[in-house]
């Protein structure tokens, strides 16, 4: 890591006048925050042309989004004076898209630059230093940033089954002062779900408290409370492209909530936020839904396959509802750099809060499971 210099030690213009005048500060709970840190296998694999990776590590698609999405890039592409223009404003034709695909109107959809971008408006919206936040973890690593940047105070709520959303404990945990609770369903890296009676029993029980759930996986798991928002003033439900409908590239993701909300986070939106070609490929795939059904299928049916065809490798799986798994091994580690000799990447989840030997894969179709399998052999026969 990296060190500032001591004053004595500038020797350019620039830093002799720093050292004179002052640095500029961050805000002061922003000085300690440590950066979110992807692990992306993006450079690794660009250093091997010669395999064909099986990209099993941030729970993408593992094939490309359907085949509309590149027509109507294609499409937009061939005009001219289109990239030298701003986007639609607000993202107007997909959010009436999304209304018809959520089944609430327009007014009560937000369209943003990816679901980090909503969760980061609605932390930017409603919380300030000393807030609290109550997050059951381990979860979404992200949206801690998000709080902490706010000077916000975060209290992690565990459960006593890491597998288990105990619904009634985060109830007793939440008391009068919880400003933000951060709900992830199904949620990463757990799988653990929340459901329309459970999450209206939190609601009802906390009117002054915001619950922003995480629908990162919906499409996967095909249970939603998004139909809450038209009722409950202190719900927010955000949802993404990137999972699912294949366009991580293209950033695309959007928020729900009800019309007083909406209100208040209108006033920090920036409109044009969304690119022009992620608001035209995110309404493509809203055009085939029965290409991502399909899709929906075969991960279903690739982790029946893996559930029953790892354990007989003596691998400790845990399903979950969405595109994922978590595997238990002694050395996780080990496993996943000998993984990555084979061509297949994954996520190391073992340095989280309860989550020591576990490794995060993402589900492939059907068609992939033999080669990943055929992978996984190679591996155990070193280990």
């Amino acid at each position: 890591m990296s060190t500032i210099p001591e004053p004595g030690m500038r020797n350019d213009v620039a830093s002799r006048f720093a050292v004179l005048h002052g640095d500029p500060q961050p805000i002061a709970w922003a000085r300690h925050l440590c950066p979110y840190e992807p692990v992306s296998s993006l450079a690794r694999i660009w250093e091997h042309p010669e395999q064909s990776p099986l990209k099993l590590d941030w729970n993408e698609s593992t094939v490309p989004p359907a085949p509309g999405v590149y027509e109507a890039i294609v499409r937009f592409l061939s005009h001219s004076n289109h990239l030298n223009w701003y986007p639609e404003l607000a993202s107007k034709s997909l959010t009436e898209a999304l209304g018809r695909y959520v089944d609430l109107p327009p007014a009560n959809i937000l369209v943003t630059n990816g679901s980090d971008d909503a969760l980061e408006l609605v932390c930017k919206t409603y919380l300030g230093p000393g807030d609290r936040v109550l997050v059951p973890m381990p979860t979404y690593t992200h949206f801690l940033v998000y709080l902490e940047a706010r000077g916000a105070k975060v209290v992690d709520y565990y459960s006593s089954d890491m597998y288990s959303n105990d619904v009634e404990g985060i109830d007793r945990a939440l008391g009068h002062n919880t400003k933000l609770v951060y709900l992830v369903s199904p949620n990463n890296p757990t799988g653990v779900t929340y459901n329309s009676d459970e999450v209206r029993f939190l609601l009802d029980r906390h009117p002054n408290t915001l619950f922003v759930v995480d629908e990162a996986y919906f499409e996967f798991h095909g249970v939603s409370v998004v139909g809450l928002v038209r009722e409950y003033k202190n719900l927010v439900v955000t949802r993404t492209f990137s999972k699912c409908f294949g366009i991580a590239g293209l950033r695309m993701g959007y928020l729900c909530a009800h019309d007083t909300v909406m209100h208040e986070l209108h006033k920090l939106f920036n409109p044009k936020s969304v690119n022009r070609v992620g608001q035209i490929a995110a309404q493509a795939c809203l055009d085939d839904l029965d290409y991502y059904k399909r899709l929906v299928e075969q991960v279903d049916e690739a982790k029946q396959m893996l559930a029953i065809e790892l354990p007989k490798r003596g691998l400790d799986v845990h399903m979950t509802p969405a595109n994922f798994m978590l595997v238990r091994l002694p050395d996780p580690k080990r496993f996943c750099a000998e993984l990555e000799t084979e061509g297949v990447y994954i996520r190391d989840r073992s340095t989280l809060p309860r989550m020591e030997g576990y490794v995060r894969v993402t589900v492939p179709t059907v068609a992939q499971v033999p080669d990943l399998l055929q992978r996984i052999d190679a591996v155990m026969a070193r280990l």
